[in-house]
């Protein structure tokens, strides 16, 4: 999950997952699989970058599977 915050300030995590795409209207709003959108404050680059680093710390903590055991 990333963290974000709404125009209000007020704190939100996203399952990044859910994420289809993040667009700038100027505003930046993300838009999830389940067709809801959320307006948050961080630019769209700062949404990209958390969601790569977001899969970097769960592909680093994922035990490695060893073929025959």
């Amino acid at each position: 999950m990333i963290k974000v915050n709404r125009l209000n300030g007020s704190e939100l995590w996203v399952n990044a997952e859910m994420i289809e795409f993040v667009e700038a209207t100027p505003d930046t709003v993300i838009s999830l699989i389940s067709r809801s959108k959320i307006v948050v404050t961080q630019r769209p680059q700062e949404v990209v970058d958390a969601v790569v680093a977001y899969r970097r710390r769960i592909l680093h903590q994922s035990p490695m599977i060893v073929e025959g055991e």
